[in-house]
Order: structure tokens, then sequence, then C-alpha cells
């Protein structure tokens, strides 16, 4: 789907999903090469949850197939896609407040693959969190608690990393700092898809992006590719910035 040779970790072919009578996601198809950020920007109500919850098992496509790494997992359940790699960091985190930083990062060890990702790792990685481990989840700002929803979703050792609405509700000095992770995540072997609507931070970090509105694609390919016009056409629909289309 890419074009470049590059080897895909995900490929979304055509899928459909709906809302009741409602068209979410239409006929969208997207390929994600494995080790880069592959971010799917658009406006509220884009349909980008939607099509991140559709590859995380939460959402029931009703046309087209969800792929990795040439296995197809359509039809799999939430859990069996989090043995096989797929790990989502839902919007709003959704943590349990009652339970404390470090119980609810191991709730992401159940279902877990083998691999490097376990406490100590996380542990390094946010220095700050051994310290408040037995701290209750519901005390920490909304960028903490971001964080240890990353964190939880590392514990299951994923091939790829779903970040749903990474900025959303979040201080601009906190985004900043989760964006600053990334490179980490990347160099640890892990692919990362995030939803976004902060274009100028979706761009920073992507090596790929993909525009929707009202459930279909209006633009994809390299942030370099597009002038900030183009891009902001795609994402407001205010005219046809760019050839629309599927990933190549």
């Amino acid at each position: 789907m890419t074009g470049s040779g590059e080897q895909l970790l995900l490929e979304v072919d055509t899928l459909t999903v709906k809302h009741a009578q409602l068209t979410a996601v239409s006929e969208v198809s997207l390929g994600v090469p494995a080790g880069s950020v592959f971010a799917v920007i658009g406006a509220n109500g884009a349909g980008k949850s939607t099509l991140l919850g559709a590859i995380a098992g939460l959402n029931r496509p009703s046309g087209g197939r969800i792929i990795l790494e040439g296995q197809d997992i359509t039809r799999l359940s939430c859990p069996k896609r989090v043995e096989l790699g797929v790990s989502l960091v839902p919007e709003g985190r959704r943590l349990f407040p009652s339970l404390t930083v470090e119980e609810n990062i191991l709730t992401g060890a159940y279902r877990a693959r083998p691999g490097r990702w376990n406490l100590s790792r996380i542990y390094e990685m946010f220095p700050w969190m051994p310290g408040r481990r037995r701290q209750s989840a519901a005390q920490l700002s909304g960028g903490e608690q971001h964080a240890v929803a990353i964190a939880r979703a590392l514990m299951a050792n994923p091939r790829i990393l779903l970040i749903d609405e990474l900025s959303l509700g979040l201080a601009p000095i906190v985004v900043r700092g989760i964006y600053a992770s990334l490179p980490a995540l990347l160099e640890s072997g892990l692919t990362v898809m995030l939803v976004e609507q902060d274009v100028a931070q979706a761009c920073s970090v992507a090596s790929r992006i993909q525009c929707l509105l009202e459930g279909r694609t209006t633009l994809v390919g390299g942030p370099t590719e597009f002038t900030t016009a183009e891009i902001e056409a795609a994402y407001f629909g205010m005219s046809a910035a760019a050839p629309a289309g599927a990933a190549s």
C-alpha cells in the first residue's frame, strides 16, 4: 500500500464502520510501516477514534479488512488482538481511579506478549512514577494519567501502540513532554499509530499522515509532501487541496 518497498506492519483495506445508521468510517485504506509513527488527523467527528477503535477490536466493521503483518484480524476479539501485539491508549485514559499507579500499570500485563517491557523498564522511561507508584491514580494530573495509560499499554509488549487523541485536554507543555517520549518508543522497536486533532504536533513526529473528513480520506502521505494550505483544506474540507485516496 505504500508503494515504497517499506514493510507494512498494519494494513487497513477499504474499512467501513457504522454506528447504527450513521457511517462513521467509509472505505478507508491505509498502510502503517513497521517502526514508524503514523498519524491520523482530522477535526472532531471525522471518524478518527472510530477507526482506531476498529483496529483495536472495539468497533466491529461492516466492511473491509484489518491485517496485522499478513494476518487478517478483522473478526478477532479485542483480547486476542492484544495477544498478537495491538495495544490501545484510549481517549480519556480510562484508568481505574480506585487503584494505585502501579496497580493500573500492572493491569496491562493481562494477556501480555513476551517482550522487553516490564515495570523496571517503564519506571526507567517515566522516572517520576516509582516515587508515586502507591498513589491513587485519581490524584494524578491529566498529563500524569496519560503517561500511566501509555505505561499500561506498554505492559502488553505490543508491536503497534495505538494512541487516541494524544493531546486532548492537556496543557501544551504536557503534550510536548509526551511527544518527546515517542523516539524512545520507536528505538525499542515499537510502531506508533496516533489519532490527533493538533496538526502541527502530529506533523512534527509522524513519517506519514492521513487526514479524515466525515469518515473519508482527504489526504495521505508524508507531512513534507503538502503545504500548510493543502493540509488545512483537507482538514476542514474547504477545497480539493490534494488528490484524495487511500495509501498507495
